[in-house]
């Protein structure tokens, strides 16, 4: 049997968002301002790294940072630079700036993951996108590759003022489409913020390996099932 809902995150699950994140970085530091200002390009992309690591690895920077993308990854940069002994606003606005951009054109759809949305749209699920983030950038993304009339129920972070991990998230998605937890598939890229909340709400949740590295030997979360595709969800039917 197919769930009454089926739940799904939106980055690194229905969207190629970060596989291209540190070829973008290196396209953004071989900007020519790198140069005209004497900085190390080598050197900036190993700190930039680095500094990314931390900012992203605080729950609260992260929870900020996500809101606003553009004004993280430039705070990313000056304090890079800054690790470098330089101060230069300017530049990494630039930098900044231009690996957002890269980011944005390189971003896709992962294969046959708008065709597997349909098909269960077809097969008669109720389909939620559930998505932290910024109101203006997701829907930016929802807008570009035409995903909002395959769903029922859109929830953003920024329009809602809380994200997953919240229980609340998913539980307003129950709510709206008046099912049981049993009866519904959570599906997502992060096993603290998709898999490990639904399932002390009783759901189903479905983790999406996409880089196929497995859960960390770190990790207590274990989840319902494993794919790498959102295609590989067709031949879950009748083992939830």
């Amino acid at each position: 049997m197919l769930p009454k809902a089926l739940l799904l995150d939106l980055d690194d699950t229905i969207l190629n968002d970060s596989g291209h994140a540190d070829d973008c970085w290196i396209h953004a530091c071989a900007d020519g301002s790198v140069q005209q200002a004497g900085v190390d390009h080598a050197r900036l992309i190993e700190t930039i790294f680095s500094v990314r690591d931390w900012y992203w690895g605080d729950a609260d920077r992260h929870r900020a940072g996500r809101l606003d993308l553009g004004a993280a990854r430039r705070e990313i940069v000056r304090l890079s630079l800054a690790a470098m002994g330089l101060d230069d606003a300017a530049l990494a606005d630039r930098v900044g700036d231009a690996y957002s951009d890269h980011r944005e054109r390189r971003m896709e759809p992962f294969p046959d993951a708008i065709d597997t949305i349909r098909w269960f749209r077809q097969s008669g699920c109720r389909l939620a996108l559930l998505t932290n983030g910024g109101a203006t950038g997701q829907r930016a993304k929802i807008d570009r590759f035409d995903l909002g009339d395959l769903f029922d129920l859109i929830l953003i972070e920024g329009e809602l003022g809380f994200g997953k991990p919240d229980a609340r998230v998913f539980e307003r998605a129950l709510g709206e489409f008046d099912v049981e937890p049993s009866d519904a598939w959570m599906v997502g890229d992060n096993l603290e913020w998709d898999v490990a909340p639904p399932q002390r709400l009783g759901m189903f949740a479905v983790w999406v390996d996409v880089r196929g590295r497995g859960v960390p030997d770190t990790s207590a979360i274990r989840p319902d099932r494993i794919v790498r595709t959102l295609s590989e969800l067709r031949q879950l039917q009748g083992t939830a």
